[in-house]
């Protein structure tokens, strides 16, 4: 049986139990939280007032830190391409009904997600601090370029790769809501700890997902991931840019705000990868072929690899000027 076969044959196997994995990962619509619930109510006499506060609080937060929360948001901003994405891979069938168990995960997953980029969007415009033209600019570019994570449509390092990611951006929007909250920002510090905490389960349920798949066809899921990891597992904003520049231009030098920041670094990554085969027990898999056995020797050394590499990574310090923000942060 083909390799497409036997995933096909996996996903629907597991089919039966994703509405157990929305149950416990997932927060009903009528009780999770809202954007409106963190900013002010336009039809409140006290909008100006509070939206003052705002602007104020805004003003202790340092370029680096604008930034990299810029790049935050219109990474969640892109979540049409995520979902467009994950429902055309292999064994999601969102044609075969609106009860399709796969299908209806990816639905309302991204349906949470999509309130992180309209708050954070919101407080932006409020703060004042900010470009909104060219962040709308980079936000449209980033959507209508897309994404090529190295997926392709396999389910198996679809779920690698978001399982991985979804901790890396719970660790992002913790710490970037710890700094704010240690500026005296309150509010965009309890915003994006209440967002890192949506991260945090949407990471728990593509663990299971993977947890799930390894327990039934554990030699191509521990092929997928080391796959994956070879691949190095890129963030879904790699094709960031700002307007008038190419594809990707805008990534690197982000990505250096947040190495700078303490925000996500090199070492996060490392922890990450340790943390994944420590839950999913790589190191004491059975019965494995020939093929799987070699992906996991590679998957248990690969830490202590990217270790040593780091150690020898040069990040640059320049700060460079992005059209988002002003090199002071005050428009």
């Amino acid at each position: 049986m083909s390799l497409k076969n036997i995933r096909l044959e996996v996903m629907q196997a597991i089919e039966p139990k994703v509405q157990g994995f929305m149950d416990s990962f997932l927060i009903p619509i009528e009780e999770i939280w809202q954007p409106s619930d963190f900013l002010p109510d336009s039809q409140n006499d006290n909008f100006f007032t509070e939206t003052e506060q705002i602007r104020e609080e805004a003003k202790e937060l340092g370029y680096d830190f604008w930034v990299t929360l810029v790049a935050d948001t219109i990474t969640e901003e892109a979540l049409p391409t995520y979902e467009s994405w994950l429902m055309d891979v292999e064994g999601i069938d969102q044609h075969n009904g609106k009860e399709n168990g796969w299908s209806k995960w990816v639905r309302a997953w991204t349906a949470e997600e999509n309130r992180h980029g309209d708050v954070l969007n919101k407080y932006l415009y409020l703060s004042g601090r900010v470009n909104m033209r060219e962040v709308e600019i980079t936000t449209q570019h980033l959507i209508s370029d897309g994404f090529d994570i190295g997926t392709d449509r396999d389910p198996y390092k679809n779920f690698v790769y978001t399982t991985f990611q979804e901790l890396a951006t719970n660790i992002s929007h913790k710490r970037v809501g710890k700094m704010a909250k240690q500026q005296g920002n309150a509010l965009l510090g309890k915003m994006c700890n209440i967002i890192a905490g949506d991260e945090m389960r949407h990471h728990l349920a593509y663990r299971e997902f993977v947890k799930t798949i390894l327990g039934q066809d554990p030699n191509g899921m521990i092929e997928a991931f080391a796959d994956m990891m070879k691949r190095k597992i890129v963030m879904p904003a790699h094709f960031l840019r700002e307007s008038g520049e190419s594809i990707g231009t805008a990534f690197e030098v982000f990505s250096n705000c947040a190495q700078r920041l303490g925000v996500y670094t090199a070492q996060d990554y490392i922890e990450i990868l340790k943390k994944l085969n420590d839950y999913w027990e790589i190191g004491n898999l059975g019965g494995l072929s020939d093929q799987a056995e070699k992906a996991r020797d590679y998957l248990m050394k690969l830490p202590d690899r990217l270790q040593r590499i780091s150690e020898r990574m040069q990040f640059g310090q320049d700060q460079y000027k992005f059209k988002w923000v002003e090199a002071n942060g005050i428009l």
